[in-house]
């Protein structure tokens, strides 16, 4: 996670609330005005899991653009990272309501018509009633349907359209006044291909094994929680530029039975070949065959939390386990975190506490921001 230093530098007029650095209010400011806005992060510092909370007015202007949001809170690692997305997206809203009450000239339409035309209207899956917002479909070479939205101003076409994509990395396009919407679309095919790898790497962890986490991944989401066996995973982490490299691996599950699987992933580390896939190499690597979707049923190694007794709570799953063979409960990191809290024999040290398994008496730790 970035540290404050960098939040403060993007939004001076954030400020932190706790210690633990999980609530932030404040302002944030896109072409000299603030909009108040509230941000709680969860114990993990999920960003996927925070909760904003902001005026009726920022509220208003982002409401077109929650379905992005979304998937920014998914993708970005940190709350930098997501601080920066917010202010430009702030400033496309911003812009484009400013541009509804600027009068559009008849070659404004003329202009988008004939462009729309020469495109294809097979193309076009969406046009709003005042032709400022259009969406186009386009499908990769391997079959897999593509979303590009277009906000375009009233000075359009000397004035290129934003565009927003569902893309893991940023979409950035060349223009002149003289290109039109070809132009875009044929830089938005050039990009599909260029991600191609790293849609094909993750569309194959997606069929060959069962992820646990995100439930119903974006195409810009560049992590996956997949099953190894019971309440054991890995969580990988794809760089969508080099998706054939050694990716980031983070594994969940007691210390008994995942230290083995980080020593072999270290011992074989020198054994990664990028000529093959990113799946077929954590499998050498590890000396395992995931969980097949075809023989297993996802419940076989998704257990609920030993605590609240549910699988899914407040967005997240069980990451925590039991260090005992025997017992091997799983739990969430939150639930476990306040079970331990509420013990009289539970003791802490700086951020992390220890006490006891609910169901086995082992001692075991918790962190409130792991």
């Amino acid at each position: 996670m970035a540290g404050p230093g960098a939040l403060l530098r993007q939004c001076p007029l954030l400020l932190p609330q706790n210690r633990e650095g999980t609530a932030y209010e404040g302002f944030v400011t896109a072409q000299g005005r603030d909009f108040h806005i509230r941000i709680l992060l969860p114990m993990d510092f999920q960003l996927k899991n925070a909760r904003i909370e902001c005026s009726w007015h920022l509220k208003k202007l982002l409401h077109g653009y929650r379905h992005i949001l979304k998937q920014r809170l998914h993708s970005c690692p940190d709350l930098v990272s997501f601080m920066v997305e917010l202010k430009t997206l702030l400033e496309i809203a911003l812009k484009n309501t400013q541009d509804l009450h600027i009068p559009r000239p008849p070659e404004y339409y003329s202009c988008l018509v004939r462009d729309l035309e020469m495109l294809g209207w097979n193309r076009v899956t969406y046009v709003d009633t005042s032709l400022a917002t259009i969406k186009l479909e386009a499908e990769d070479s391997c079959g897999r349907q593509h979303l590009i939205t277009l906000k375009l101003n009233a000075k359009y076409p000397t004035e290129p359209p934003d565009c927003l994509v569902d893309f893991p990395v940023r979409f950035a396009i060349s223009w002149m006044p003289q290109n039109s919407l070809i132009d875009i679309y044929h830089q938005f095919l050039a990009a599909l291909e260029s991600l191609k790898e790293f849609w094909d790497t993750m569309d194959e962890i997606d069929g060959k094994t069962w992820v646990l986490e995100p439930e119903n991944p974006t195409r810009s989401a560049t992590t996956r929680r997949i099953a190894i066996g019971n309440n054991v995973s890995v969580n990988v982490e794809v760089d969508p530029r080099h998706p054939k490299m050694f990716p980031e691996c983070y594994f969940l599950g007691a210390d008994h039975v995942v230290n083995p699987l980080r020593i072999k992933l270290n011992n074989n580390m020198h054994l990664w070949d990028p000529e093959i896939s990113l799946l077929q190499n954590l499998k050498d690597l590890l000396e395992i065959d995931f969980p097949s979707r075809a023989v297993l049923e996802k419940n076989d190694f998704a257990k609920d939390c030993g605590i609240c007794y549910a699988y899914r709570l407040d967005g997240t799953t069980p990451n925590q386990v039991c260090d005992d063979p025997r017992c091997g409960q799983p739990f969430h990191q939150a639930c476990l975190y306040e079970w331990l809290q509420g013990l009289p024999s539970s003791r802490q040290s700086s951020n992390v506490i220890f006490g006891e398994c609910p169901y086995c008496n082992k001692v075991r730790k918790s962190n409130d921001n792991e």
